[in-house]
């Protein structure tokens, strides 16, 4: 059994690319593998900023194919798809003949039986994997026509001890590799993937980005640890840095206290996003002037560790002048000067927002009985820190930093509160607004882009969503439910269209709310369907619900999963699906249609009449609990309906001799069914 290693050296590749180039080229030697029938044992990919590396062991030497007949297109097909055909399986066209089938006539290959080496075979599956592999973003360099993450310098491909010979653009693969990372030029000959690592191990740099991860995590914890602070290792950006450095070493920086001064979400944004560095905090959780650098290199000398502190004191200085710029900019002030920043070319600035998202703010105030002064105020500058210098240059800080001008400015609680959380919730697991004031505005906030942007047909598409409205809707049916709200939506989507009419924007769209209830319904299957709710319970909730009273259909839908399976639950679908199989079975030999209104004039047995009168009690539970209906209750009313139904059953002939004695039955049966499909659709239930 052999081993197959190959390295790709380049410049230094960024985290992402890096990490998706690793799992995509594996992938595809992979599949080539299974294509061609070449078997190994294990395979294995690493990387470091400036080498790709994949190894397979236990490969095949050879591959011995047997004799066979393959069938390629149907004679007459395009002239490209035998040409693929062709090179797909290393042919050409002396080796292909035609011959009938019960399908027409085809082309066929005869393969005899041949010896395959795979140190061959390797030797064009490499160039084209390279060729294949689509990067996320790519560039050329000088004046070569290869596209790659960053500029290739060295193909190293190995089977056993044995080069394999190839070409791939302008490179040509060999047995070398760099050996010093500062002077390139300084290559050394590998013999095979163990001589590789033992060259890494000497010069200290980790091929394995699990063991750097590891290693980084190990001394981070170890730091936390000796010197009491707060265990709290940011993991998406250890994963970033382990991708940065292949022979990491952790040093601790320190910048001046006075920083400290500065809103921690800038320091921690400073040190995460732009320098990738560890803040540190104490045991109470609070920011220390310390942080933990993953360097590259060791720092005997401590050069790297001053460097890094003077890095970091320059980007602070700068955040902390504009902070002293910013935080006394008077928000109120600022309003008018929304009008620089466009919303959308269709919908206005983001003063034209405001003041639309002002105004319907009232109306949802008075719905949730909260001061409607303090969601005015808090609508009017929600969006007023995006003129700042500092939001420029931290735009995820968006919210966060307008509600420390607030604070600083002395607007009450509430308001700075609801500047920051009305960008919530940002998806399907993160936090909601749980102040009313926050609640209020990030709702009016939302219904505003979604209202706007469906008035002028910009609704998403299956693919593409560029103005995020799957987010504000899901973040919209998430605000409501999760805080239990009981608004009317609908009134205030019209009042939103109202408000864009009043500011003279027409909307082209003459179906945008209907459209735009129904997007909602969409989302909110997925956000039951991530809650764990049985598909066929929300497609019955959904199809029986024509309202925008989207609380109410979400505590359907936890109420049904819980009890279907259980007696409660159990009992209403088997009478359900009783009296829905007759319906079924009878509509085909009825040539009237039933509509569910029975006379009562015609029956002719007290259970008939005993079903009549329990079917209009529940009607009358439905249209008295219209707006506090309680779904356990309701479950133990239609559940409690099995013992009359049975004894209708049981007792009354449905197929009567009859004409009308018959119809009458079934429309006493399509009654029932309507009546319970007031609740949710139960035909669409299974096992109903």
């Amino acid at each position: 059994m052999s081993e197959f290693f190959l390295e790709l050296f380049s410049e230094e590749i960024p985290s992402g690319l890096q990490k998706n180039a690793r799992m995509g080229i594996l992938k595809l030697f992979i599949e080539n593998f299974e294509k061609f029938n070449i078997k190994f044992k294990s395979s294995k990919s690493y990387s470091t900023p400036k080498r790709l590396v994949f190894l397979f062991d236990g490969m095949s030497k050879k591959i011995e194919q047997e004799g066979s007949n393959i069938k390629g297109p149907k004679v007459g097909a395009p002239s490209v798809a035998l040409e693929g055909f062709l090179k797909s399986n290393n042919l050409d066209r002396t080796n292909i003949f035609e011959q009938d089938t019960e399908k027409g006539r085809f082309f066929f290959a005869k393969i005899v039986p041949k010896t395959i080496f795979v140190e061959k075979e390797l030797s064009k599956i490499i160039p084209d994997i390279l060729n294949n592999y689509s990067w996320r973003k790519s560039m050329r360099w000088a004046d070569y026509d290869l596209v790659w993450g960053r500029p290739l310098k060295s193909i190293l491909a190995l089977f056993d001890t044995q080069v394999i010979r190839f070409k791939f653009h302008h490179l040509e693969s060999n047995n070398l590799t760099f050996s010093d990372e500062t002077l390139e030029e300084n290559t050394r000959v590998i013999n095979n993937f163990k001589s590789y690592l033992k060259l890494l191990d000497s010069k200290k740099i980790i091929l394995d980005q699990n063991v750097r991860k590891q290693k980084i995590k190990k001394k981070v914890d170890k730091i936390y640890k000796t010197k009491k602070f707060n265990q709290n290792i940011n993991e998406k950006l250890l994963d970033e840095i382990v991708d940065l450095v292949e022979k990491p070493n952790i040093l601790i920086g320190k910048f001046d206290k006075s920083f400290l001064d500065v809103p921690k979400e800038i320091l921690i944004t400073t040190m995460q996003k732009n320098q990738k560095y560890f803040p540190i905090f104490d045991e109470k959780g609070d920011l220390t002037n310390s942080f933990i650098i993953v360097a590259n290199l060791e720092d005997k000398k401590g050069f790297i560790k001053i460097g890094n502190e003077r890095v970091i004191s320059a980007s602070l200085s700068d955040a902390k002048f504009f902070w002293e710029k910013n935080k006394n900019q008077s928000l109120v002030k600022q309003v008018g000067n929304l009008r620089s920043i466009n919303f959308f070319s269709k919908l206005g600035t983001l003063f034209d927002k405001v003041q639309r998202i002002r105004k319907l703010g009232t109306m949802i105030a008075d719905q949730l009985d909260i001061n409607k002064e303090t969601v005015e105020v808090s609508a009017s500058i929600c969006k007023t820190d995006l003129l700042s210098d500092l939001v420029g240059e931290y735009p995820e800080l968006q919210g966060i930093l307008g509600s420390y001008f607030a604070k600083v400015q002395g607007f009450e609680e509430d308001v700075s509160l609801a500047i920051k959380e009305h960008y919530l919730p940002l998806g399907l697991n993160s936090k909601v607004p749980k102040n009313p004031i926050s609640i209020s505005v990030s709702i009016v906030d939302k219904i505003d882009t979604l209202v706007g942007f469906f008035g002028i047909d910009e609704k998403p598409t299956s693919s593409k969503d560029p103005f995020a409205l799957r987010r504000s809707a899901i973040g919209l049916l998430r605000t409501i439910i999760e805080n239990n709200l009981s608004i009317q939506l609908k009134d205030l989507f019209n009042y939103s269209s109202v408000l864009y009419a009043e500011q003279g924007f027409k909307f082209t769209n003459q179906k945008a709310l209907v459209e735009l209830n129904n997007f909602l319904k969409d989302r909110l299957k997925n956000y039951l369907k991530e809650k764990k709710i049985r598909y066929d319970i929300i497609d019955a909730a959904i199809a029986s619900h024509s309202s925008y009273d989207f609380l109410s259909l979400c505590k359907k839908c936890f109420i049904l999963n819980k009890y279907l399976e259980k007696d409660l639950g159990k009992n209403i679908l088997i009478i359900y699906r009783r009296a829905s199989n007759i319906l079924n079975q009878e509509r085909k030999n009825i040539s009237s249609k039933i509509t569910g209104e029975p006379d009562s004039i015609l029956f002719q047995k007290d259970e008939e009449k005993l079903l009549f009168d329990e079917i209009n009690e529940v009607r009358k539970y439905f249209s008295s609990s219209m707006k506090k209906e309680n779904y356990e209750k309701t479950l133990e009313i239609l559940s409690g309906t099995k013992q009359i139904t049975d004894n209708f059953f049981e007792n009354v002939i449905i197929n009567d001799n009859n004409e009308n004695i018959k119809k009458n039955r079934l429309e006493l049966l399509q009654m029932f069914c309507k009546t319970y499909d007031n609740f949710i659709d139960f035909s669409k239930v299974e096992g109903a």
